[in-house]
């Protein structure tokens, strides 16, 4: 049974947008917060904002681990906002030597799960409770609430829960976006995967913006008013994606009056410049589970080729132009908007099924225990992949597969029949936009995810033909194999005597 803290105090350890944001919240929750950061002058204005709050008696700086940790409880907490990679270890190094058994840490940051479950285990052998938490949300939401997924063993999660549900986001009926998501490294595993869902949802939603803007020639207000209206109701209702979508379209900048989003160049960054990793792992994390999860994988890929804005214009030079998007020959315009719309929400559920298949082969593998009923609750609200719909949907599918060890949703009926459903809109929609040189690779994709998930007729034949022909790899005959498992084949043809 987990002791029972109470706990009033905590440090937090890294200062920034997110890290700074949680420290108010919780300081307006009544917690004393310790700050310790590398810079003083970000920790002054955490200070001076927390005055201005009328909370400054409950934020205090500390320059050092010796005095931070003295400023804390019998039971020590932190929580730590810093980057992903050895930036974790180091200041973990330097806080060992104050602390003792029974003292918590709780990872907040967007760190791979496999640095967190080592630091869990060189934390455990001296007693000292390790709970890595992916935190999502944005800063926004880190200032007022954020969605938070822990993964520990149960005796620490019991310990931090009642904390964290006081900080965390609230759906719509007042319960905390909170809960156990598993053991070990499943708290950080499963935001990686998150983002990965929401790189997916937000590179479709992306393309949709551009065919209504340069392919039906609509202004960024008339596009405003379409995504609100897919946000209101429908299958894309409470889509947080699709609710920013529409104040981005909108949004004008108060000093010059130009639309905001008119300004952004077309580049995504993050990946390459080190701030973001859980784009590459959760890919990686598909791949080397076996997990086809073509929506998340190519909306990577263009925001790689997105980042290399120089090379794209060399190419065009090399190519000797473009092929820049055209008008789209649509005469029902009404009728194409709720195609896209469909096409925009069936891309949306595939970056879904691909990323929840792709943590439950993780789970498995990893033998977390998640709970997957506590993630859909974790991402009711708060987070950045918020779908209502889809949630509403899945929540029945998690009910009853509780007590099960694995999770297929191309399995279940209601996932399956919404997929088939938004089948012949992702077709119509890919096909005019590609005729008019739109560039559509989620939308593209997740059209061929859904084809060849259900299909017993794959070219895949004459490519198994061409494996064996030069490498041998045996294939199994048509007929002989109804398991239809992955497992080598039985046959060898010798196609050319070596």
């Amino acid at each position: 049974m987990a002791p029972n803290i109470d706990i009033e105090k905590l440090a937090m350890i890294g200062c920034g947008s997110m890290g700074g944001g949680m420290a108010l919240l919780f300081a307006e929750k009544g917690i004393s917060v310790s700050l310790q950061d590398p810079s003083e002058e970000v920790m002054d204005a955490l200070v001076a904002e927390a005055k201005k709050l009328d909370i400054g008696e409950r934020v205090q700086k500390y320059t050092d681990y010796k005095s931070l940790c003295a400023s804390l409880g019998s039971t020590k907490v932190f929580v730590f906002s810093l980057p992903h990679g050895s930036v974790g270890d180091t200041v973990l190094g330097g806080l060992l030597p104050f602390l003792k058994k029974g003292d918590i840490i709780i990872d907040a940051g967007n760190e791979h799960w496999e640095n967190t479950e080592r630091r869990q285990g060189k934390c455990t052998t001296k007693g000292i409770r390790y709970v890595g938490m992916g935190v999502s949300g944005g800063y926004q939401a880190a200032r007022r609430g954020p969605s938070m997924c822990p993964g520990a063993d149960d005796e620490s999660l019991d310990i931090v829960m009642p904390l964290l549900r006081k900080a965390a986001a609230k759906d719509s009926k007042g319960n905390p976006c909170v809960g156990k998501a598993g053991t070990g490294g499943s708290g950080h595993y499963v935001k990686m995967i998150h983002n990965g869902i929401e790189h997916g949802m937000m590179c479709a939603i992306s393309e949709a913006w551009a065919i209504m803007h340069k392919g039906l020639g609509m202004n960024e207000d008339e596009i405003g008013d379409v995504f609100a209206k897919w946000n209101s109701d429908g299958e894309l209702r409470g889509t947080f994606l699709i609710d920013i979508g529409a104040n981005i379209c909108r949004t004008k900048d108060s000093k010059t009056g130009e639309r905001v989003v008119d300004t952004v160049e077309d580049k995504v960054v993050q990946d390459l410049t080190g701030e973001e990793g859980t784009g590459i792992w959760s890919n990686a994390e598909a791949v080397n589970n076996h997990v086809p999860a073509p929506t998340l994988t190519v909306a990577h890929y263009l925001r790689i080729a997105s980042a290399y804005r120089a090379d794209r214009l060399h190419v065009k030079k090399s190519m000797g132009g473009a092929f820049p998007p055209q008008k789209l020959a649509i005469e029902d315009k009404r009728e194409f908007l709720e195609q896209l719309r469909q096409a925009t929400y069936t891309a949306c559920l595939a970056a879904y099924v691909q990323g929840i298949n792709t943590i439950d082969h993780g789970n498995r593998a990893n033998k977390w225990n998640v709970d997957f009923r506590a993630v859909l609750q974790i991402w009711r609200a708060g987070c950045i992949i918020q779908a209502d719909h889809i949630a509403d949907m899945l929540q029945p599918i998690f009910d009853r597969r509780a007590a099960e060890d694995d999770v297929n949703l191309l399995f279940e009926e209601e996932v399956a029949r919404d997929l088939r459903k938004g089948q012949s809109a992702l077709k119509t929609v890919v096909v005019e936009a590609t005729r008019a040189d739109h560039v559509v690779p989620s939308l593209s994709a997740s059209l061929e995810y859904i084809k060849y998930s259900c299909s017993e007729d794959l070219p895949t034949s004459f490519y198994e033909a061409e494996l064996d022909y030069f490498g041998k790899h045996m294939y199994d005959k048509k007929g002989e194999d109804p398991a239809g498992l992955p497992t080598e084949g039985k046959h060898h043809y010798e196609w050319k005597p070596a």
